[in-house]
């Protein structure tokens, strides 16, 4: 049986356990060949990341060096222009055609699919497994009529379709709770050393090492006096 491969989108600014816990989780209930996490470099549908393409990617490698299965892929960031998520499908599928492809998205980001580049495209390029996140709205009732057609069409009970067909098939799986934010992460780092205590496990070691080492989201009065050194 051919094996399918995950993917998950996002800025990953800075990549936590929420991300990747969710991957491993994904990934082991379903069966999945591989999870990538892929860095968007220009993401269309909100603000730029604060941490560079090159610092995301590598953080991104260093947390999944932790999870058997999960691997950054920097496509995204190599890729000039806006990292639309359709571009991305495009190429994996054109490097193995027979390879079935799963997009891993949260409840709340599929109730805004419509508004996604091409977003119809996405169900002829990938399977969709939509991950039910606390808070976000109840399906299919709440979403735009559109996407309440795609997902009575598609909507599967039965897993296996993700490895038994290329694409066009969505899934919902449950997962364990992470209540992580990358925006609570760099405000605490932000904050300085109280801040930083409050990030016991919360994201790995190594990338917590990494955002050190590289000065990524430090206090303002640190990344000012930095900025006057680097002009002196």
């Amino acid at each position: 049986m051919i094996r399918t491969l995950g993917i998950i989108g996002g800025t990953f600014d800075p990549v936590h356990y929420g991300h990747l816990r969710l991957g491993a989780e994904v990934k082991a209930a379903l069966g999945l060949a591989e999870v990538r996490l892929i860095p968007a470099g220009i993401p269309p549908h909100r603000q730029p990341p604060v941490a560079s393409g090159e610092h995301r990617l590598a953080m991104a490698e260093l947390g999944c060096a932790e999870f058997p299965g999960l691997v950054a892929d920097g496509r995204e960031i190599l890729r000039p222009g806006p990292s639309y998520t359709v571009t991305t499908l495009q190429e994996l599928h054109a490097e193995d055609v027979t390879r079935p492809l799963a997009l891993i998205i949260g409840s709340d980001a599929f109730a805004g699919l419509v508004g996604w580049h091409r977003w119809e495209q996405l169900f002829t390029l990938a399977h969709l497994i939509v991950v039910e996140r606390p808070g976000a709205p109840a399906w299919p009732d709440a979403a735009p009529s559109p996407l309440q057609e795609q997902w009575s069409r598609r909507l599967a009970t039965d897993p296996s379709r993700l490895s038994r067909q290329l694409a066009g098939a969505i899934v919902r799986q449950s997962i364990t709770p992470q209540p992580i934010s990358a925006t609570a992460i760099r405000a605490a780092l932000a904050r300085g050393p109280a801040g930083r205590a409050d990030l016991g496990g919360l994201l790995p070691a190594a990338v917590l090492a990494y955002i050190d080492r590289n000065q990524l989201y430090r206090p303002p009065q640190d990344a000012s006096q930095q900025d006057s050194e680097n002009r002196s």
